[in-house]
């Protein structure tokens, strides 16, 4: 039976047109709709012949100046007959091994994919020829989310350049243009930077390795996990062999090759002034959970010529550096030779096992071969001199932030100045450690909190305090005790006192609280211990954390990127929009006191070593772990946070004695930097600005002879845990020793 527009009645007719109408409008307005959206992103005709030129991105100082680019360093474009033809063959064989059959895009795979992506829901699979991965890296406009849009604009961009060259020229430009990692685009660059070879000069393994690195670049760059890079460019040579590019025997031979890489270089200017914040800087652009940052995903900070401003100071960065300098230069002499490794004989045996079976060509080998790297290179003198260097290495790290902002005004991340410190560890951002005493203040000011005063009276003689386990914590004391101010107790570093007030007048938890307001981000367990600075955290945290006391209470977030501008100026972020991250941490009672408590830690306790450079106003906390494993001292003037952390980065090697102390081993640095800044006119740091609203509190002294001299003249800091024979006698015990932690 037919069926026709007319039997249906007029009101409801009208209705049916109305709705079919509205249909295919809705339909017609989508369709529109999503063309637009997917043509924003599309290059034009003219940008496919001719691709926009590459420029460095800038990295500058807040005072202007130049300190790092990211850009293409020593770029040769190769013609395609230049290209070794194993690298295209594995490139291929694991990427697209129907390239030469399809035009632009791989119908059978983005039906997979797509499937994946309703049962999934979301995109996860990326189906992506090699001419869709060129469209990608040569046109950023099309974006690089996750998203099924990016995907329709890649695929029309793929179409189009499959239309406009030859697949050997799609090659050439793939080929030319793809980021290796290590700030290597090409295949040229990257041949280079990861083998110090040309690319005719690279083996089958060589190939694969740099066709392998190309799915993840920052796993495989530096072998971070060398048996996962070793895994992916065997994956590469299966392939290979697979497709019949490579026998079975050939692999099998292959896949036994080790890798081995030239020690990583710097890929921007040599001699850059901050090495660490500069990639500190870059890994933050990289970071996906910043959703500030997160629209500049789309651009190449290697080729789209960007502007970074930062909030590091030139000036104060080259004090942070010669500061550092200038410390080591006798203070790692000094350890040196008080070092005996003849009294270290397992320990030397571990750290060259560990090292030697680090190294590529021990993993790769046979039994027999491992055996006869690992005794020959433990018989070879040099080799151990080398690996006894290394491992005694004493290592820095040390921040400054502006007080009121925190902004990050420098940075060293290591004792190894140069081009090959930019990629080795931060050792302000990427280390967690115990900070010892240097914790104390949030234990002090969460005592203040309760109700205490800085004269109010601790025992201060052996602890011996029953834990929820069963098991006793043991803080040893003076024989006698006695009761001690909480300011005398700070300004000396008692443990005892520390340890009590933890105990018994706040509680961990309370510690914790407070100490998260402040900044700590790292997990800290709920012990007593705690109290002593147990817990791990990086010396940012600390810093960041010791914001509290000259703000009057105000946490602020330290920050290092202040605004980011593309190549025409156009402003692409701008931190003073988002407004500072302060929050509200500290009763302004409680920071103020702090700060008049930690003033005289540095001008007669603990930290006056600092005096011997800096004598303005300034307040702070020496730190020291176990057994001289870790040194800190955190300080402030009125302006300025700083902190600095020194020790070895394999924990086993500890300082030896007393000079191992925050007071001699950290303060030192903070007080160089600190002298340099203030009596820079054109810093313009006020050396006559005080703390405001900070009285000063009476805590008993020491005096010049019982804190003795060093031989620059300048007063020695007593030792941590101990009190100076001629404190008030209200607060001292009659035998005074060292409190330690058992």
């Amino acid at each position: 039976m037919k069926f026709s527009l007319s039997q249906i009645p007029l009101k409801p007719r009208t209705a049916y047109l109305t709705i079919l109408f509205g249909l295919i409008f809705a339909i017609a307005a989508s369709a529109l709709f999503s063309l637009y959206v997917v043509s924003q992103g599309l290059p034009s005709l003219e940008e496919l012949e001719n691709p926009r030129p590459e420029l460095a991105t800038r990295v500058l100082s807040a005072d202007g100046e130049v300190i790092d680019q990211f850009y293409l360093k020593r770029r040769t474009y190769m013609p395609f007959d230049s290209i070794p033809k194993p690298f295209i063959q594995g490139l291929i064989a694991t990427e697209d091994r129907e390239f030469y059959n399809h035009w632009g895009v791989h119908a059978v795979r983005i039906v997979k994919a797509t499937v994946k992506i309703f049962l999934r829901g979301r995109v996860r699979e990326g189906a992506s020829t090699l001419t869709q991965q060129l469209a990608r890296n040569l046109y950023v406009n099309i974006g690089s989310e996750r998203s099924l849009t990016r995907k329709i604009r890649e695929a029309i961009t793929a179409v189009q350049i499959e239309r406009t060259y030859t697949k050997n020229e799609i090659l050439e430009l793939y080929i030319n243009t793809v980021y290796f990692g290590r700030g290597a685009h090409g295949l040229q660059v990257a041949a280079e930077v990861y083998f110090n070879k040309t690319p005719n000069q690279l083996s089958v393994e060589e190939c694969a390795f740099l066709v392998g690195i190309l799915q993840r670049p920052s796993l495989h760059e530096y072998l971070k996990n060398y048996q996962a890079s070793l895994n992916r460019r065997n994956v590469v040579l299966y392939s290979m062999a697979e497709e019949d590019y490579i026998s079975e025997g050939q692999y099998e031979v292959y896949k036994k090759t080790p890798i081995v890489l030239e020690v990583p270089q710097e890929f921007t200017q040599d001699g850059t002034i901050a090495p660490h914040f500069v990639e500190m800087v870059r890994q933050e652009l990289l970071k996906t959970d910043n959703k500030a940052l997160a629209s500049l995903r789309r651009y190449d900070l290697f080729r789209d010529g960007l502007v970074i401003y930062t909030t590091l100071n030139a000036r104060m960065q080259r004090y942070a550096n010669q500061a550092v300098e200038d410390h080591l230069k006798s203070f790692q002499k000094d350890f040196s030779r008080a070092w005996k490794w003849d009294t270290e004989k397992t320990l030397l045996n571990d750290i060259l096992e560990k090292t030697i079976k680090s190294r590529p060509d021990y993993i790769s080998g046979n039994d027999a071969e491992k055996k006869a790297i690992l005794s020959g290179l433990k018989r070879n003198q040099a080799y151990v001199d080398s690996v006894k260097l290394e491992a005694t290495r004493i290592q820095v790290g040390f921040a400054s932030i502006e007080a009121g902002t925190g902004e990050i005004r420098s940075l060293v991340g290591s004792s190894i100045f140069g081009k090959q410190s930019r990629y080795t560890l931060n050792r302000v951002t990427q280390i967690h450690r115990q900070p010892g005493s240097s914790f104390k203040p949030f234990v002090y000011a969460a005592a203040l909190d309760a109700g205490l005063t800085p004269y109010s009276s601790v025992e201060s003689g052996w602890l011996s305090h029953k834990l929820p386990t069963g098991k006793t914590w043991e803080v040893q004391g003076s024989s006698s005790g006695g009761p001690m101010s909480l300011a005398t107790a700070l300004k000396f570093s008692i443990n005892t006192v520390a340890a009590r007030l933890i105990t018994e007048y706040v509680s961990p938890n309370a510690v914790i609280k407070l100490a998260k307001r402040c900044g700590i981000k790292s997990e800290l367990m709920a012990v007593p211990s705690l109290a002593l600075g147990s817990g791990e955290v990086t010396p940012m945290e600390m810093i960041s954390a010791f914001t509290v006391f000259p703000n009057e209470g105000m946490s602020v977030e330290p920050y290092a990127i202040a605004r980011i501008e593309d190549r025409f100026g156009n402003v692409l972020y701008d931190h003073s929009k988002l407004g500072l991250s302060i929050s509200d941490a500290m009763n302004p009672r409680v920071a103020k006191t702090m700060t008049g408590m930690m003033r005289n830690v540095v001008n007669s306790g603990t930290a006056s070593r600092v005096r011997g450079w800096f004598p303005y106003e300034a307040a702070g906390k020496t730190g020291t772990t176990n057994d001289f494993a870790d040194a800190w001292f955190v300080g402030f003037t009125p302006q300025l946070v700083a902190g600095v952390w020194t020790g070895f980065d394999d924990q086993r090697v500890k300082f030896t004695g007393w000079y191992g102390q925050g007071g001699s081993a950290a303060s030192p640095i903070w007080a160089r930097f600190m002298q340099k800044v203030y009596k820079d006119p054109i810093l313009q740091y006020d050396s006559r600005r005080r703390f405001k609203g900070v009285e000063n509190i009476g805590a008993g002294g020491g005096s010049s002879s019982s804190e003795g001299t060093i031989n620059n003249g300048s007063t020695e800091g007593v030792p941590e845990n101990t009190l100076p024979s001629d404190a008030a006698p209200s607060d001292s015990s009659k035998s005074p020793v060292p409190l330690r932690l058992r």
